[in-house]
Formats: C-alpha cells, sequence, structure tokens
C-alpha cells in the first residue's frame, strides 16, 4: 500500500519546516513565492494532490515579472512641509516607487494631498489603478479614497478608517536592538525625543524604547513635552524642558533630525554639551552627527516593495490585508 503523502513528508522533502510548508500549500502569507512554488512543486511530484487540481504553481512572483502592465499608479502625499520628495526621508521611498514603477511601465501620477477639493473632483478613478500613500494622510481624504473602490497601499501609516496593505520599516525590532546595546553599557536616564503622534512609526519607535527599558527594570520618568513638540516650536518646547528636568544620559530620537535639532537648542541655550551626552537617531539622514547608534533605513526598498504590494494587490483583490515588515540595519559607532 503506498504510503500517505503528508505536510511532514513534503517538510522532509524540501528541508522546511511543517509551519513553512502548511503555509505555502494554503497559499497564506509569511511564505515568499520562490519558497511556496518549491513547495507546490515537490507536493506534485510526491503525490500529495493525489490527482485533485493543485494550486497553481505560477506563483505571484511569476504574475507580478511576467504580466505587461498598462495604466496609472497615483502616488499621494501629504501637506506637510517635511513630507515631500524633497526630504532627505521621503526623497528616496519616493525614488523607490518611481524606479519600480518605471520597470513596469506604468505611468506614475503625483499628487499632494488636497485642502479644500474632494478627491473626486481632482480624479478620474476609471484611469488609475491604484493608489499609493507616502506619509501621514489625513482621515478625510482617506474616506474619499475609500469611495473609490481602488486599490490603496500606505507606506510609513494606518488609518482604522481604511483598511488596506501598508509597507514598513521593523520599527519595534530595530528599536529593541539598539536599546539593549546601548542598555549594556550601564546608562539608567532615558529621555525619548520626537512627536510620537506625528508618525505611525515614531509611536513604534517609543514602543520599542519604552519596552526594552521595562525589561532592563529602568524606570522611564519620560517628560511629556519631549515626545510631543512639533518641529516648528521645537526650540522652545525643548529649552523648557531641559531648565526643568535637566539633561538625561541618553536622548533617543524619533529620527535623525530630532537629534540635530536637540543639538542645535543646545548650542542655543549656550550649554556645553556634555562628553557623556548620548544620542541615538533612527532613519539614517544625518551621518554627520555623532551619534552612539542610529538605524540604516532602506528608504528606496520601502517605495519598491510598496509598489510589489501594489501590483500583488491588482491581481489578488479578494485576500486579506497585508502589513509587510522590511528589516532595516542597526548602526552602532565604534
Amino acid at each position: 500500500m503506498k504510503r500517505k503523502v503528508t505536510i511532514q513528508s513534503i517538510a522532509d522533502f524540501t528541508g522546511l519546516s511543517k509551519f513553512a510548508v502548511s503555509r505555502g500549500l494554503a497559499g497564506k502569507s509569511g511564505v515568499s513565492p520562490q519558497t511556496r512554488e518549491l513547495i507546490l512543486r515537490a507536493a506534485g511530484q510526491l503525490g500529495y494532490f493525489k490527482g485533485a487540481q493543485a494550486p497553481p504553481i505560477a506563483s505571484e512572483l511569476t504574475d507580478l515579472e511576467t504580466k505587461s502592465w498598462s495604466g496609472t499608479i497615483l502616488v499621494l502625499f501629504p501637506n506637510v512641509r517635511y513630507q515631500n520628495t524633497d526630504s532627505l526621508y521621503w526623497g528616496p521611498i519616493f525614488n523607490g516607487i518611481s524606479t519600480r514603477l518605471n520597470q513596469k511601465g506604468i505611468t506614475i501620477l503625483t499628487l499632494t494631498e488636497p485642502t479644500n477639493d474632494s478627491m473626486f473632483s481632482l480624479l478620474n478613478p476609471e484611469a488609475i489603478m491604484g493608489i499609493i500613500t507616502v506619509g501621514t494622510i489625513s482621515t478625510s481624504v482617506l474616506l474619499d479614497i475609500k469611495r473609490l473602490s481602488i486599490p490603496v497601499v500606505m507606506v510609513d501609516h494606518v488609518d482604522p478608517k481604511l483598511h488596506c496593505d501598508s509597507i514598513f520599516t521593523d520599527n519595534l525590532t530595530c528599536m529593541r536592538e539598539m536599546m539593549n546595546a546601548v542598555i549594556e553599557k550601564g546608562y539608567k536616564r532615558y529621555q525619548f525625543l520626537g512627536n510620537i503622534r506625528d508618525a505611525q512609526s515614531f509611536y513604534e519607535r517609543f514602543l520599542g524604547f519604552r519596552s526594552a527599558l521595562e525589561d532592563h527594570n529602568i524606570e522611564l520618568k519620560q517628560i511629556p513635552s519631549l515626545i510631543g513638540p512639533e518641529l516648528e516650536n521645537f526650540h522652545e518646547t525643548f529649552k523648557e524642558a531641559i531648565h526643568a528636568h535637566g539633561l538625561p544620559e541618553v536622548f533617543v530620537c524619533a529620527n535623525d533630525i530630532f537629534a540635530l535639532f536637540a543639538l542645535e537648542s543646545l548650542k542655543k541655550l549656550g550649554m556645553a554639551i556634555p562628553n557623556d551626552l548620548v544620542f541615538t537617531g533612527f532613519d539614517h539622514t544625518h551621518p554627520q552627527i555623532p551619534f552612539a547608534a542610529t538605524v540604516n533605513v532602506d528608504k528606496e526598498l520601502l517605495g519598491k516593495r510598496a509598489v510589489d504590494q501594489m501590483l500583488w494587490r491588482i491581481l489578488n483583490p479578494g485576500t486579506r490585508y497585508e502589513k509587510t515588515l522590511i528589516q532595516a540595519e542597526v548602526m552602532f559607532r565604534p
């Protein structure tokens, strides 16, 4: 009697885990298109499908690579001063988006979110394949987009009013890795610096910061104003906080720009910057700052993966929405 082919059989044959094989056979997330294709081929070879029609081996990756695309993708930027194509952070993300769309032969339309007009008055939904939002888009505009009933992928933003695919750096993991290394040096007094309401990524970085301190039983005495300052009034907010509470040992900054602003504010205050005052950054946009550590985000890859996810969504409109996390490189100063 022929032995039954099981998921374990396929796992043994491919050298993969049962978990990976199970998800690959079911077409679920967490398994790359290449790995799923390997699993399906192995399952077919071993007779797993028993004559029944197997899932198509032409994987999503193959579809994306071979399909001839035509049409227009709208890239929507927020109406925010620092979130535009000239930004050291957002600019490379846009470059990644435009590079990938050019590779696919897809037309790119760039728009800054309108302040008064409805999205309906600016767009012909029939001419737009999908919308990639870059940064923090207002809920009112997202509700307009939702009514268009076309695919949406958000880069570095989520909103409960519009469920869709999103692309993020793995902020939580990267911040925890960086914090653990800094904590091992013996520092005990920390302040997070940056408006955690400005971006979902900032909030996630704060969560990683806070959880790392909790894991090491270090009490966080966070100055509330330092996790809320807007860049426009940063200097005054920072000055008041420092005069009232003094300096910590470590400023953990939401991104490199907040570290730059803090250093400039200390100079304006005429304060000598202590040699033992430590800054950590994020995004690696200002390498000239003497960080103890920062995180080098592959910004162009975020943009390219947003396009990949958009094209995948167009081919798979009925599947569950996905949040893609891209690992970044934690960099330490010697």
